[in-house]
This record gives structure tokens, C-alpha cells and sequence, in this order.
């Protein structure tokens, strides 16, 4: 020890270029004195040359001369502290070195070299203090040679495995400890011998042989020692214990990536998934997560006792395993797994606490029963041997539980290992419900929704239809996109698309009442502007019945405000298109030839927020042309759907499936702009239309004169002689009789008589009148009034339309069903 004190006094600053030397003999007499020596103590040579050194020292060292002395015999010198007299009186700190100036031709003498210790009072310690601090130290303190041999240590480093002090001496760290990474250490020892740099905070993490179950860390530092010639001579380093601290960062760390990872979607599988994924291998070499059948579908999970007598089935929704699988254990995500009434599992799920087994007897059984061979393995065949079990429970309600296994890390779990499980399946478990919820109100809304979109769409020969749908995402929720035909007289055709804005069963709710209003109007007879005024009209009139604050952000969406919608009508008897949007992307139209063009349509404002009136546009449609309507989810996220660039997208998709079938491309578009689960719910509407032929229709026109009454009867009775419809002479002749009379006597201007055959007969009257008949009840008694009775009761239904030039009054029969 005592040239280890040497050596650090001498780096401390013993600089023996400013030391005052002195000499002394062998009993402690001062012999020669220097200048230097004057100067540090103003003491001259003449009062100091043959006097006891002791009297030149304070009266604490003073004694302890001999003993300096005979230590220097044994020793050959001596470093230390010692206080001296200032010829003044004042006491002088002195760094003081005595080494042997012994001359094999006369008496022994010392040299001592004085140095002012001056503000250095780091040293102000005796040797006791300094070997009294680095043998209590709790930190491992160690100093290696150029070898890497240990050459010293203190008695703490005992405690991190490799014996006390003297069995290290003249070993490595490898001979001590073989079980430990020493490579990585010693790499770090041969860095700092090569390059003088110190090595601060190095962990360690691994397991020494004397303790192969549990995993520790260690922070070392090491430092180059040197002599006094600059050359190194060993390393000098320190080992702390840091494995609770390094527990506690994985701890945090495995919390921070289920903060991150868990819950990213509303789906009650993937987030049981992805608890699984974080504990493995973080905590556990094997889990498992089961969730209670109800709680998949959304449900509340049933009251009453669980699992008393009867074993419980519950669903996989979660596995993972480090090395992919354990082959008797595997279960299929969704498939059932049936725990026994007493088994672990099902107590847990019953009480609601959680369940910790340090060490699981190899010869019993697994808890699980499931289809793959129906009997359980035992823990020893599956490798199993501690586990964990911690409940899913979240408001009050326990959902299901999580299963933990150690396989390959021999590490039973502890209780810090529960905690954490806890932690984990606690922030899980609030997921998990939330999907839960989520996935009750989603499948509400959905259904909500379907039921209120078209289940099937109605037959007509007018135009060949498909649609698609997709839903929003779970992140967006449902909205309320929709799309409707409505089938019209004259073998005319509404195709209707429309979206609510907002998410879930308020916005699903707002599409259905929009839906029947549309539906409606449209039995009105009304042109496409015409609707939506009306539709417009009765959202404003809606919302502010309910008090909606028309200026206010809660008016987007509220009672179907800012709702957009596009109406249009087709006539196959001419091919005409008739169209009107409210804050909707115009259709696309693919002619017969595969080209795409957009309609050049006027945009209304969205329903209900007022502005300009809304403006309808007619264009004549070949045969085989396409119609393709569309919400805006179709060409973006957001609301920009007029840009150039989505368009694009969509004419390259609608050309690409130009020459397929409409049920095929309509799925095919859709596939192609839209993602599975997209931001923002879509619906496409794809109407390709067709023509009667001349053979189908049949018109005349007529004199308003009463007797070109019969006339018409007679040439209606004909044509569908031709059309092999005589069966429905009778009813025709009565229809035509009564709306030719009424045109005659109550219109103005020429009357027109038309006859269309589709998959239904109508017959249509024009006349130049601007007002509408009215279906009368008459009295017993009357003479009149009948005639539009009896059409009601003779046809299927019957109605006016208004034209420019005035007015259509229409009737319809079935050709499947002539019975009215």
C-alpha cells in the first residue's frame, strides 16, 4: 500500500525539480540544509545543521520520527503528510518523500524532499482514511497489468463472482470467471491501455456461472495507469451492480413500445395480437391471449358465475412464441379453446386476480384442451416451467385473460415480472374494450346501414346497373355514403348517389332519412334541379326545427347538413340524361367506343347550407355508354376530389375495364383506387345504358276532338294486338278513353297518345295543360267523376308528369300480372 501511496502523491503533484531537499542521518539529526529548504521554513543552515529533525515539526508529528525512520529501514522510504514549524511559528503543510541516500563507505543517511502541500486538501487524509475507503467501498475496485493479470483488488470485488483478493492475483478474468463474456471486457482493458483514453459507464450484460438463471448488468470505468515516465503499467478499473436499474430501464422500455404498438387499430384481434408481439421476449418466451366469445362479437360478456362446474370455452386471439410456435400448443387464432372449470386460467377469469407460478411441475398437465387431438400435453413435453396469468379487465369487467410462459430463459418469473405483466395487459385491456365498443357500434351502424341501403336493385330495361360499397376503416368509423334506383315511369330511370357527412349511426341515420326523401320526390315526377331544391329545402327546414346553429361548426353534418348529392334521370325511349348535383363530383361517362369523359356539370352548394339555385344539364347517351357515380372517398381522403390528378386515376381504372362485365368492373375500379380498410367510406354506382327499340314504342297524335276519342281506342286495341298483349285490350281501352277525354275537355294545345311495351305496359296522354287531375271520390248520385277512379283501380299505379310543353298523364300494367 505504501507505494501505491507513493506513486499518487508523486502524480498529485511532487514535483522534485521544486522540492527543497535536506538531509538527515541515522538517528534523525539534520546534516545538510539547502537554500530551497531555507526558503520553504526561513530557517538559516547554522540553526538547523545538527539539530533533531522532530523539532522542526509540529507537535502531532514530532513523535513519530522514529517510527518514519525504522519504516524507511524496512522499506527503503516513506511518502506521506507531515506538518512543520515555520520559523515564524506558523504550521506548514508539507508532501514529504524520504529515500535512502545510503553510502556503502560511510553512515546511513536519508534524503527527504519537502513539498508545500499548499490547497491541495484532497490529500489532507491519512493512509488509515485512504485503505479504509477503498476496502469498504461497495463498488469492485481492481487493477490489472499489461497482461491483464490481476495484481490487486479490493474485497468488494468479490461480490460480482471470481473469489477473494488473493485468489485473483496473477489471473485473468477468464480463469476466474469462464462463464462470463470476458472478451468484452477485456476488449475494453486493451483500448485504454493502447490509447490512454478512459473508459466511463460501460455496461455489462450477461450471467456469470455461479448465478446461470438470472441476468445481471454491471457499469465499469477503466482507467490507464502509467509510471512515471509516461509508459503504462495496468489498468485500474471499478465494477457497480446496476441490474435493478437495468431492470427497470427494460421495464420502461417494454411499457414505451406498448404505448406505441398496442391499440394502433379498433380491432379486438389485431390489439390481442399485438399484446402478444410486445411481451415476447421482452417478458416471456410464450403467450397467449383469450378472450371471452361474446367480447369478440362486441358484446357485454355474460352475467352469472363463469366456469363453477362447467369447462369454459373461450377464443384464441393472441399467440406468440420466440421460436414461432410450440407444436402441441398451437391453436389457431379465432379457433376455441376449452379451459377446465378449476384450472388457473378459469380462476383468474372468475376472481379477477392474477395467478404467478415460480416453477411449474413437469409432469403436469396443460390447461387447454382444443380441437388438435383434444387432450392436453404435459408442461414437460411443451418445455414450460414458470408462468404468469393476469386478467384482461377493464372498467369493472373482466374480457378475458393472458397467458405468460418461460421456456428458454431458465429465469423463473418474479414478482417485479407480474407487476410489469400487469402493467402491460392493464394498457391492453382499455384497447381491447374500446375495439370492443367499437366493434358493437360499428356493426350497429353497419347494419343500420344496410338495411337502409338497397338490398337488391330493382329490375328494369333501362339501363344495366352494379354497384359497390366499401366501408371506412375503423379509425374513420362508418359513414354515410349511399346510392339508390329508383325506377320512374315511361321506362324511365333516377340514379342516385349521396354522402353525410360525418361517421357512425347519426351519419348512417341521416343517410336513410335523405335516402327516403330522394325516393319521395322522386315518385313527384320532379326534374333533377327540382328534387334537390326540395331536398335542400327540408334538410335547412330539419335542422333548424332541432335548433342547429346554421353558422356554427356542430351545423357540418347535423340533420344531414352539407350532405352532397347527384340525381339523375334516363329516358330509353331517346337515350336523354337529364342531371343536377348539390356538392357532388360529377359523374363519368365511358362511351361505347372505351373513352372516358366527365360531365360537365354545374355544382349546387351542399344540401341545406343555401346558395345559388341548383342547375340541371341534358345530354343524349348512346346505347352501351356507361354512367359511373360516385362519392368522394372514391378519388381521394379528403374533400378534394375535383383535382386533375384523381381524375386521372379514375378514367385510367374506368378504361382498363371498359370491355368487362359491369359487375366486374365496377369491383374492379374500386379495388383499384381505394385500399381494404380506406380513410373514408366509398360507394360507386354503374348505370350502362340501353335504347327501346321502335318495335317498343308507339304514339300518335290527336285532334282535340271528342270523337278522336273511339279513334284512339281503336289504334291503342291494335298495337298491342302486334305486341301480343290482347289480353290487356280491355283495361287499355278504358285507360285511353278516360285520359284522352279529360285532355280533350279540360287541356289546351295538341294531345299526344304513346304507347311503351317494357317489362311493364305504360300508356301516356300529353296535352299542353298546366294543371294536374285530381282523383275524385264522387257520391252515388253524381253523373261524372269517375274516370280517374277507375284508372287507379284498373292499373297499377297511374300519375302526372310535368313537361316544358306541359303535362303526361301516365298509367302503368303489370305484364306479368294483369289483375291490377
Amino acid at each position: 500500500m505504501g507505494t501505491h501511496e507513493e506513486q499518487g502523491v508523486a502524480r498529485q503533484g511532487f514535483d522534485v525539480a521544486d522540492a527543497a531537499p535536506l538531509l538527515l542521518d541515522a538517528q534523525g539529526l539534520v546534516t545538510g540544509w539547502t537554500r530551497d529548504a531555507q526558503r520553504l521554513l526561513a530557517y538559516a543552515a547554522s540553526e538547523v545543521v545538527g539539530r533533531y529533525v522532530g523539532e522542526l515539526l509540529g507537535a502531532q508529528d514530532a513523535g513519530r520520527v522514529p517510527e518514519l525512520i525504522e519504516r524507511c529501514r524496512r522499506e527503503g522510504g516513506w511518502v506521506g503528510l507531515l506538518t512543520a514549524r515555520h520559523r515564524d511559528g506558523a504550521p506548514v503543510r508539507l508532501m514529504v518523500r524520504i529515500t535512502s541516500a545510503l553510502d556503502e563507505q560511510g553512515p546511513a543517511q536519508w534524503l527527504v524532499l519537502l513539498s508545500e502541500l499548499g490547497d491541495a486538501h484532497g490529500w489532507d487524509m491519512s493512509r488509515d482514511t485512504l485503505e479504509q475507503m477503498v476496502a469498504r467501498s461497495p463498488v469492485g475496485i481492481a487493477i490489472v497489468d499489461t497482461n491483464l493479470r490481476y495484481v490487486w483488488s479490493n474485497p468488494s470485488l468479490a461480490q460480482f463472482g471470481g473469489g477473494p483478493p488473493r485468489h485473483r492475483l496473477g489471473l485473468r478474468l477468464a480463469d476466474i470467471q469462464p462463464g462470463l463474456d470476458s472478451e468484452s471486457i477485456e476488449t475494453q482493458m486493451r483500448q485504454v491501455l493502447a490509447t490512454g483514453d478512459p473508459i466511463v459507464g460501460y455496461e455489462h450484460v450477461g450471467r456469470a456461472r455461479s448465478a446461470p438463471l438470472r441476468e445481471t448488468a454491471h457499469m465499469m470505468s477503466f482507467t490507464r495507469l502509467d509510471d512515471g515516465h509516461g509508459n503504462p503499467t495496468g489498468v485500474y478499473y471499478t465494477v457497480e451492480d446496476i441490474t435493478d436499474r437495468h431492470r427497470a430501464r427494460q421495464r420502461l422500455a417494454l411499457l414505451d413500445r406498448a404505448g406505441q404498438h398496442i391499440g394502433r387499430t379498433l380491432d379486438i384481434t389485431r390489439t390481442a395480437q399485438e399484446l402478444a408481439d410486445v411481451a415476447v421476449p421482452g417478458l416471456a418466451d410464450l403467450v397467449t391471449v383469450d378472450l371471452l366469445e361474446s367480447v369478440l362479437r362486441g358484446g357485454e360478456p355474460a352475467p352469472g358465475p363463469l366456469g363453477d362446474t362447467e369447462p369454459v370455452p373461450v377464443r384464441r386471439a393472441g399467440y406468440r412464441s420466440v421460436n414461432g410456435s410450440v407444436p402441441l400448443t398451437v391453436v389457431d387464432i379465432g379457433a376455441v379453446v376449452t379451459y377446465p372449470a378449476e384450472s388457473p386460467p378459469i380462476r383468474c377469469l372468475r376472481t379477477g386476480r392474477s395467478w404467478r407460478e415460480e416453477k411449474l411441475d413437469p409432469l403436469g398437465e396443460a390447461w387447454a384442451k382444443h380441437a388438435r387431438g383434444g387432450q392436453a400435453a404435459i408442461f414437460l413435453e411443451l418445455g414450460l416451467h414458470s408462468v404468469m396469468i393476469v386478467p384482461i379487465r377493464a372498467r369493472g369487467v373482466t374480457l378475458g385473460v393472458t397467458t405468460f410462459f418461460r421456456r428458454h430463459r431458465q429465469e423463473p418469473f418474479e414478482e417485479d415480472d407480474l407487476n410489469l405483466a400487469e402493467d402491460l395487459v392493464s394498457r391492453a385491456a382499455v384497447c381491447v374494450d374500446n375495439a370492443r365498443r367499437y366493434t358493437r357500434e360499428r356493426d350497429a351502424a353497419l347494419v343500420l346501414q344496410r338495411s337502409l341501403l338497397p338490398h337488391r336493385l330493382p329490375e328494369q330495361d333501362a339501363v344495366e346497373v352494379s354497384a359497390c360499397y366499401r366501408p371506412a376503416d375503423e379509425l374513420t368509423g362508418l359513414g354515410g355514403d349511399w346510392y339508390d334506383v329508383i325506377p320512374l315511369s315511361g321506362a324511365r330511370v333516377a340514379l342516385v348517389v349521396g354522402e353525410v357527412p360525418g361517421h357512425g349511426i347519426d351519419a348512417a341515420a341521416a343517410m336513410g332519412r335523405l335516402r327516403t326523401a330522394v325516393r319521395t320526390l322522386a315518385a313527384l315526377e320532379l326534374p333533377p334541379d327540382e328534387v334537390l331544391a326540395h331536398l335542400d329545402d327540408l334538410v335547412a327546414r330539419s335542422a333548424r326545427e332541432e335548433g342547429v346553429d346554421m353558422g356554427g361548426e356542430e351545423a357540418d353534418g347535423a340533420q344531414g347538413v352539407g350532405s352532397g348529392c347527384v340525381y339523375v334521370v334516363y329516358d330509353p325511349v331517346d337515350g336523354a340524361c337529364t342531371m343536377a348535383a348539390a356538392g357532388h363530383p360529377a359523374p363519368a361517362v365511358i362511351m361505347p367506343d372505351g373513352s372516358v369523359t366527365f360531365v360537365d356539370l354545374p355544382q349546387g352548394p351542399p344540401l341545406g347550407v343555401g346558395g345559388p339555385p341548383f342547375e340541371s344539364v341534358e345530354l343524349a347517351l348512346a346505347a352501351g355508354s356507361t354512367l359511373a357515380l360516385h362519392t368522394d372517398g372514391l378519388l381521394a381522403a379528403g374533400d378534394d376530389w375535383a383535382v386533375d390528378a384523381d381524375r386521372g386515376r379514375l378514367r385510367q381504372a374506368l378504361e382498363r375495364g371498359a370491355n368487362s362485365p359491369l359487375d366486374l368492373q365496377c369491383r374492379s375500379v374500386v379495388d383499384a383506387l381505394v385500399p381494404d380498410r380506406p380513410y373514408d367510406d366509398v360507394a360507386l354506382l354503374m348505370a350502362r345504358t340501353r335504347l327501346l327499340g321502335a318495335e317498343q314504342v308507339a304514339d300518335w297524335d290527336l285532334p282535340a276532338d271528342p270523337a278522336a276519342v273511339a279513334d284512339a281506342r281503336k289504334t291503342a286495341t291494335r298495337q298491342l294486338s302486334e305486341w301480343g298483349l290482347a289480353e290487356l285490350a280491355f283495361t287499355t281501352e278504358l285507360v285511353v278513353s278516360e285520359l284522352v277525354t279529360n285532355a280533350i275537355r279540360y287541356a289546351a294545345g295538341p294531345i299526344r297518345l304513346r304507347l311503351i311495351r317494357e317489362r311493364a305496359l305504360f300508356c301516356e296522354v300529353y296535352d299542353g295543360g298546366a294543371t294536374a287531375p285530381h282523383l275524385r271520390h264522387p257520391r252515388t248520385t253524381d253523373e261524372g267523376g269517375r274516370g280517374l277512379l277507375l284508372v287507379s283501380q284498373f292499373t297499377q299505379q297511374w300519375g302526372t308528369r310535368f313537361v316544358p310543353e306541359g303535362k303526361i298523364i301516365w298509367a302503368e300494367q303489370s305484364l306479368t300480372d294483369p289483375s291490377p
